[in-house]
C-alpha cells in the first residue's frame, strides 16, 4: 500500500513542480511592487525635476506638465494595445491584440511567480519614462498638442514593437540579445528619437551663439538624486524576483553610477578648469543609462570599467554634437542615453564573460563567445537605431500635418511655452 502511494506521488511530482511556477511568490512579488514604484518615481517627479531645471525660467512649467501629461497618455495606451503587442503572442516583429485592454489578465494570472497584472504594472513604468525621455531633445519649443500625439503614436510603433523584440520573444531575443533593463529597449530609442526630434525641429531661437543656461541647478542636482535612487527599482527590478541577480544589477549600477559622475567631473575640471554640478549630475546619468543593458550580467570590476568609459565617452559626445556638428539636442538626451546605451550594450558582451579574471560577469550562453555575443549586440544596436530612427522621422512628419506644425511660432518661443501654451508661470516675481 505505501508503495503505491509513493508510486503515485512519484508520478504526480511532474505536474506539482509544473504547477509549482504559477505559486505566487511573496518575497519576489513585494519586490517588484517597490521596484514599480521606484522606476515611476524615476519619471515623477525625478526626469521632471530633473529636466525642468535644464531649462529657461520661461519653460519650466512646460517641462513638468509634458512629463506630467505623457505619464498618462503612455499608462492608458499601454492598458488599451502596448502591452499587448509587446507581450503577447504574435511574430518575431511584434505582439498581437490579444491582451489588449489587458483581456484575460485577473487577480490570479500570473507571470512566472508575480501576478501579471503587476508585471505590465512594472513593464508599464518603462512604457512611461521612455518617450519622457525625449522631452530632451525637443524641449522648450515643441507645440504641445505635437507633443501629446507624437509621444502617443511613438509609444505604439516604436517603444512596443521594440520591447517585443527584446523582451517578448521576438526575433533579437532569438538571437540572445543581452539587454538587462533596457539598453536598446529605453535608452538607445529614446536617445535616437530625440536626436531625430531635434533636426526636424531645428535648433532653439539663438542657438548656438546665445548661452542658454540652466535656470534652476538646485532642482536638477534634486531630480538627478531621485534617478539614482529610483534606478535601483530599474534595474534591479529587471530581475523579477529577489534574488542575486538583482542584488548584483543594484550594485554595478551604483558603481557605474557613481564612477560616470566622477569621471565627468575630473574630465570637466581638466578641460575647462572647474568642475561644475551640471557635469557631475550629467556623468552620474550617463553612468546610470550605460550600465542599464548590462546590470545583470557584469559584476562588480566589470562595472567601474563601464561608468569610466561612459563618464568620458558621453562628456566628449555631448562637446561634438553641441559645439562641432551644432545640432540642439537641448538637454542631451542622444549624447547620453543613445550613446550610452550603444556603449552599455556592446561592453554587455565583454565583462559578461567569464573569463576575464576579476572583470568578469555572469558568464555568456553556452556555445558564445565574446566576439560572437558583440555580434549579436551590434545587430541589436544597429537595428533599433535604424528602426527608431526612421519612424520617428515618419511620425514627426504625421504630426507636423496634422497639428499645423511642429513648432510653437517664433513670438511664443520667445515669451516662453509656460505663459504660451499653459497660460501659467513657474515663478511669481
Amino acid at each position: 500500500m505505501i508503495n503505491k502511494i509513493i508510486l503515485g506521488l512519484m508520478l504526480l511530482l511532474p505536474e506539482m513542480v509544473l504547477a509549482a511556477d504559477d505559486v505566487l511568490n511573496g518575497a519576489n512579488t513585494a519586490w517588484i511592487l517597490t521596484s514599480t514604484a521606484l522606476v515611476l518615481f524615476m519619471t515623477l517627479p525625478g526626469l521632471a525635476l530633473f529636466y525642468g531645471g535644464l531649462v529657461r525660467s520661461r519653460n519650466v512649467l512646460s517641462i513638468l506638465m509634458q512629463c506630467f501629461a505623457i505619464a498618462g497618455i503612455s499608462s492608458i495606451l499601454w492598458l488599451a494595445a502596448g502591452y499587448s503587442i509587446a507581450f503577447s503572442d504574435g511574430n518575431g516583429f511584434m505582439g498581437g491584440f490579444s491582451k489588449a485592454m489587458f483581456s484575460g489578465i485577473q487577480e490570479s494570472t500570473m507571470s512566472g511567480d508575480i501576478p501579471e497584472s503587476l508585471f505590465a504594472l512594472f513593464q508599464m513604468t518603462f512604457a512611461v519614462i521612455t518617450p519622457a525621455l525625449i522631452v530632451g531633445g525637443y524641449a522648450e519649443r515643441m507645440k504641445f498638442s505635437a507633443v501629446l500625439l507624437f509621444s502617443a503614436i511613438w509609444l505604439l510603433v516604436v517603444y512596443s514593437p521594440i520591447t517585443h523584440w527584446v523582451w517578448g520573444g521576438g526575433w533579437l531575443q532569438e538571437m540572445g540579445l543581452l539587454d538587462f533593463a533596457g539598453g536598446t529597449v529605453v535608452h538607445i530609442t529614446a536617445g535616437v528619437g530625440a536626436l531625430v526630434a531635434a533636426l526636424v525641429l531645428g535648433p532653439r531661437r539663438g542657438f548656438p551663439e546665445t548661452p542658454m543656461m540652466p535656470h534652476n541647478m538646485t532642482m536638477t542636482v534634486m531630480g538627478a538624486g531621485m534617478l539614482w535612487v529610483g534606478w535601483f527599482g530599474f534595474n534591479g527590478g529587471s530581475a523579477l524576483a529577489a534574488n542575486g541577480d538583482a542584488a548584483m544589477a543594484m550594485l554595478v549600477t551604483h558603481i557605474s553610477a557613481s564612477a560616470g559622475a566622477v569621471t565627468w567631473m575630473f574630465y570637466e575640471w581638466k578641460k575647462f578648469g572647474k568642475p561644475t554640478a551640471l557635469g557631475s549630475v550629467t556623468g552620474l546619468v550617463a553612468g546610470l543609462g550605460t550600465i542599464t543593458p548590462a546590470s545583470g550580467f557584469v559584476g562588480p570590476a566589470g562595472a567601474l570599467v563601464i561608468g569610466v568609459v561612459a563618464g568620458a565617452v558621453c562628456f566628449n559626445a555631448v562637446l561634438i554634437i553641441k559645439r562641432k556638428l551644432k545640432i540642439d539636442d537641448s538637454l542631451d538626451v542622444f549624447p547620453v542615453h543613445g550613446v550610452g546605451g550603444i556603449i552599455g550594450t556592446l561592453m554587455a558582451a565583454i565583462f559578461a564573460s567569464s573569463q576575464l579574471g576579476i572583470f568578469s560577469g555572469d558568464g555568456l550562453a553556452e556555445g558564445m563567445t565574446i566576439s560572437s555575443q558583440l555580434k549579436v549586440q551590434a545587430i541589436g544596436v544597429v537595428s533599433t537605431a535604424l528602426y527608431t530612427a526612421l519612424a520617428t522621422y515618419i511620425i514627426l512628419k504625421f504630426v507636423g500635418v496634422v497639428t499645423g506644425g511642429l513648432r510653437v511660432s517664433p513670438e511664443d518661443e520667445s515669451e516662453g511655452l509656460d505663459i504660451s501654451s499653459h497660460e501659467e508661470r513657474g515663478y511669481v516675481l
